[in-house]
């Protein structure tokens, strides 16, 4: 693949589950699928897994991380939220980061993260 060539992955309906495109991953919001009923942080355990798999099916990993954006259903969640993503986040590999709260689609989760990705 060309590093101009535009490609999608896991393209459904609604969205793709990513996009390469000039050396840059983007990865759509990811949430809990299997275990949307834990508390936030088995649900951060699990999204932060969907973006290791993704980051490496499409060529990166967490530490080429560019930017991330991660929606809490409730603020009071950070602290623990904060616990996983801690132990989750190469140290000095620490990307941009924002946090809001926001009402997410699917009332049981409480987390959803996008994040954009430098290839390997």
């Amino acid at each position: 693949m060309s590093n101009q060539e535009l490609k999608r992955a896991h393209v459904g309906k609604r969205l793709s589950e990513y996009a390469v495109y000039n050396g840059v991953v983007y990865l759509a919001g990811q949430v809990p699928e299997v275990e949307p009923k834990a508390d936030i942080r088995g649900q951060t355990r699990e999204v932060l897994g969907h973006i290791d798999r993704l980051l490496a099916e499409a060529g990166s990993d967490k530490t080429r991380i560019l930017s991330c954006q991660i929606f809490l259903t409730n603020v009071d969640l950070i602290g623990e939220m904060n616990e996983v993503w801690d132990a989750w986040v190469p140290q000095g590999n620490t990307p941009p980061r924002a946090t809001v709260e926001a009402r997410l689609a699917n009332p049981e989760y409480l987390i959803e993260v996008v994040v954009t990705a430098a290839l390997n």
